[in-house]
């Protein structure tokens, strides 16, 4: 009986997880307006690298707006993110702090005062 009920339970916490994942990572994919794009980009460096799935949902959250984004590829700019300590992409520098994985818009906007 003990067995099941705790069973029942890490059944229920990984289904909260997993909502919780889902609200953050793909339903707040967040649609952003040029102006908040222009100054997320003005405020911001964005690190991606060929291949990085990751990189491609943070691309996807801007979609065309993309373009306003000041981004340095490490695929062909290696050395700068070797100077910038880049180990994990995607990554952002603001304000000279850097946030490491998928960050929503919601969040860049918050971080970068847009």
């Amino acid at each position: 009986m003990e067995l099941k009920k705790g069973v029942i339970i890490n059944i229920a916490i990984l289904l909260i997880l997993i909502s919780i994942a889902y609200f953050v990572f793909i339903y707040d994919k967040g649609t952003i307006n040029e102006q908040d794009a222009i100054c997320i980009g003005e405020n911001s460096v964005l690190y991606m690298q060929l291949g990085c799935t990751a990189c491609e949902r943070q691309k996807e959250m801007f979609g065309e707006n993309i373009n306003y984004l000041t981004i340095v590829d490490c695929t062909f700019e290696g050395q700068k993110c070797l100077e910038d300590e880049i180990t994990h992409t995607p990554s952002w520098i603001i304000k000279g702090e850097k946030y490491a994985g998928v960050q929503t818009i919601n969040k860049l906007k918050e971080l970068t005062g847009c």
